[in-house]
């Protein structure tokens, strides 16, 4: 669903994939070739939220902030991730199930393990490995990540296009 909250409505750019049962309100920007999937939420209601390209948000997350989040391009929010972050750059993976909580900042091509808790205010340098309850930056991410991150984002990309290239089904076609 995709709905306006106090005359704010979202704006998704005509390539991106938005599953019907992902929730979208309010001061939202999604960019080209984004793709939402089932169940997930997206909250524009307390600030702006900037989603740029090639961003793929997983069944069942949530990005929402107390002010302004920004995330940047070929970025990949996995299964059920928990995302207040201020401002995530460009080429970051956070693992299924990572929480990431509010003014937290993550630098480009960094990479964010599953179930990884960030805290508050966190300022994650570019290229960072983080890991762990609380989470911690544990080393430098290795060519293999960045070839991970990029994997991702690029078949996340290709799999939006599918779904949208398909469409949906009108209830008569398949209650018979």
């Amino acid at each position: 669903m995709i709905r306006s909250l106090e005359g704010k409505s979202p704006k998704v750019h005509p390539t991106a994939f938005i599953s019907e049962t992902a929730y979208i309100v309010g001061d939202v920007e999604i960019g080209e070739n984004s793709n939402i999937w089932p169940g997930a939420v997206i909250r524009g209601d307390e600030g702006k939220i900037v989603i740029g390209r090639n961003v793929t948000v997983q069944d069942n997350s949530v990005v929402h902030g107390d002010a302004d989040v920004y995330i940047g391009d070929n970025v990949t929010v996995a299964h059920g991730v928990i995302c207040h972050a201020e401002r995530i750059e460009s080429n970051v993976l956070l693992g299924n199930g990572a929480v990431v909580n509010w003014g937290v900042h993550i630098g480009e091509y960094s990479l964010v393990g599953s179930g990884a808790a960030v805290v508050d205010g966190a300022k994650i340098p570019p290229r960072s490995l983080v890991l762990g309850v609380p989470a911690r930056i544990v080393g430098q991410v290795q060519e293999r990540h960045i070839a991970l991150i990029q994997r991702v984002a690029q078949n996340y990309v290709r799999k939006g296009q599918r779904y949208k290239k398909e469409g949906n089904l009108e209830a008569s076609s398949y209650m018979r």
